[in-house]
């Protein structure tokens, strides 16, 4: 699928010998020892990276790490992502010690042509994320050509992603970044039905935008997670000392009369896994209308999971953002297992994963490569199944 009107495609951009900024989403989990603990975004850049470099680019990275609140804090360098994407590649990295300044003008200025330099973390300056023009100059002062392939980042204004790219004449889209636009653009097109939408985690605050957005367009949708717990409390049943919005119950049983309306079916949980805290050891199955008053629902239960599975199993179009319950706990993972299971072996469906927490459940199953799609950006993710423009791709129509 081509990209949209306005944008180019990395192959048509003039590249050779010149000076690339690639803005780069490797804001990736580290352990304490600052290991790397899950390098895919940075794979998922390697053919960009690698299409520059046959070509003859010199190419400027640069990312974000965590949240250092525009201050230098070096526990949120990118040295050990750096000394990960010379691993992977295997190339040099020349990492700046800052973002913008001298050092980083030498480190740029000294490339030749199939190097690559890394500016340290972009958030080490106030500039990033209040998309500061002077900033943003500054970045732009670097290259001749600007490619995006931070998908997970588009929906933010930043410097890096928006304010920086018109004061740089030749710009497009990465490979990943192009990968997102085919694919999520698909669920904004006709689509075969069933199509169906799985929203999990923690607030249905978080997540109403989309669900209204997507009650225009899916045959259902399928709740998980601590959110189905507010739409259960919604309809009357008693959550135990369960995780629930109470003051949203109001705008949940708001969604479920327009969804009864439009005929749309909204799939909640009939039993759940429930233990007395997120640490105990001791969990039970019970239905959702005999939650204990000491009890709290952390998954989704043995019934729910074979229904949402035959509902998964019966669709032709699939888009899932968010676990079913508390996953980064194994015992609390079963429902979020499943699902991702059931995706992967619709094998006729076109099956979309949104990013963050349920990128992270496919990965740990080992189902990615039976997955048609997983996003590498949660958030963006949302906002682009949602029809809504996002500032990273708006930026790159010339």
């Amino acid at each position: 699928m081509p990209l949209p009107k306005g944008i180019r495609a990395l192959d048509d951009l003039p590249v050779e010998g010149r000076r690339v900024f690639v803005r780069v989403d490797y804001n990736v989990p580290l352990d304490k020892a600052r290991n790397v603990t899950d390098d895919a975004r940075i794979r998922a850049t390697l053919p960009t990276l690698r299409n520059l470099i046959d070509r003859g680019a010199r190419i400027v990275l640069g990312s974000h790490l965590g949240r250092p609140d525009g201050q230098v804090k070096p526990e949120y360098s990118l040295e050990p992502v750096a000394a990960k994407l010379a691993e992977l590649l295997p190339v040099e990295i020349k990492l700046a010690d800052e973002p913008v300044g001298d050092g980083a003008r030498k480190v740029v200025s000294d490339l030749r042509d199939g190097q690559i330099a890394m500016l340290e973390n972009l958030r080490f300056s106030a500039g990033e994320e209040s998309n500061d023009k002077t900033f943003a100059a500054a970045l732009a002062s670097y290259c001749d050509v600007y490619v995006n392939d931070a998908f997970g980042t588009a929906h933010r204004a930043h410097a890096s992603t928006a304010g920086m790219v018109p004061m740089v004449a030749d710009r497009g889209a990465g490979l990943v970044m192009a990968k997102e636009i085919d694919f999520l653009s698909r669920l904004l097109g006709d689509v075969d039905k069933p199509y169906i939408a799985i929203l999990g985690g923690a607030k249905v605050s978080d997540k109403i935008e989309v669900l209204d957005a997507l009650l225009e367009r899916v045959s259902a949708i399928i709740v998980g997670g601590a959110m189905a717990n507010t739409f259960l409390q919604a309809q009357g049943k008693s959550l135990g000392k369960s995780k629930v919005e109470g003051d949203k119950a109001p705008i949940a049983r708001n969604f479920l009369r327009r969804a009864q309306e439009r005929n749309v079916a909204v799939h909640l949980p009939t039993d759940v896994v429930v233990a007395s805290g997120l640490d105990s050891d001791v969990t039970s199955i019970a239905s959702v209308d005999g939650i204990g008053s000491d009890m709290m629902a952390l998954d989704i239960g043995p019934a729910t999971i074979e229904a949402y599975r035959k509902v998964v199993g019966a669709a032709r179009t699939v888009f899932w953002n968010g676990p079913m319950g508390v996953f980064e706990k194994p015992r609390f993972a079963a429902g979020t297992v499943s699902v991702a299971q059931a995706l992967a072996e619709n094998r006729l469906a076109l099956t979309v994963v949104g990013g963050g927490d349920s990128a992270a459940a496919v990965a740990q199953a080992g189902l990615a490569d039976k997955i048609s799609h997983v996003s590498t950006g949660g958030g963006a993710s949302l906002e682009f199944v949602q029809g809504l423009a996002l500032p990273g791709i708006e930026a790159l129509r010339g």
